[in-house]
């Protein structure tokens, strides 16, 4: 297990972690009922954040920003001796939550994209974890949310009794939702991009020796 902290990315403050170490912090603070704002990022996250001053200091309000893309993964090798073998992937990432999900018989939540999407991952996400429990989903509204609009998603996501939420409203959006979010949630909220549209079979992944190019 690598769990080395974070370290500075072009001003954005990324976590030198593995797989196992970014499954075992979200299910930590799901058994402790803890907030816990997590996000898989690629190159195009941290742009945002170097870009935009405001995006940064979001990105780095966050308790778990993973090395998403090969890019991000070898600046942390290179700048800083890391050591990481291989990148935290989002919709990996996911997977690998709901599988220990699954097996702890933790409810999640599913909150972006479309009413269709929604649909498709949910039947292959239980299709993959037969006992897996999906507390609820809800689709994006597809517009900037008001204070109100955010109390009342949040009281629905927290009377559904789910444990864990993940986010697919892609970046930066979805980052600035979990860190909105972050203060009316006891429970991690998981940004994993484009994994709503791949696990729910609409959108193809690049081949895995593609993904791996080193």
């Amino acid at each position: 297990m690598i769990n080395q902290g974070k370290h500075n990315l072009l001003g954005v403050l990324i976590d030198s972690v593995d797989y196992e170490a970014a499954v075992e912090k979200i299910i930590t603070a799901t058994l402790e009922k803890q907030p816990f704002a997590v996000s898989a990022l690629a190159v195009h996250g941290v742009m945002t954040g170097l870009l935009n001053l405001e995006q940064r200091s979001r990105l780095n309000y966050l308790d778990l920003v993973v090395p998403d893309g090969q890019p991000v993964r070898w600046a942390l090798n290179w700048l800083y001796k890391c050591g990481l073998k291989d990148r935290v992937y989002g919709p990996t990432l996911m997977l690998k939550v709901c599988d220990r999900a699954a097996e702890m018989n933790l409810p999640i939540y599913l909150y972006g994209s479309t009413s269709e999407v929604l649909e498709k991952l949910s039947y292959n996400l239980k299709k993959k974890f037969p006992s897996l429990k999906i507390a609820g989903t809800q689709p994006s509204l597809f517009q900037k949310v008001t204070l109100n609009e955010q109390l009342t998603i949040a009281n629905c996501i927290a009377e559904s009794g789910a444990a864990i939420v993940f986010v697919g409203l892609g970046c930066p959006r979805q980052e600035t939702w979990i860190y909105e979010h972050k203060q009316f949630l006891s429970m991690p909220m998981i940004a994993v991009g484009a994994a709503f549209d791949f696990h729910a079979g609409l959108l193809a992944q690049a081949p895995v020796w593609m993904q791996n190019v080193d």
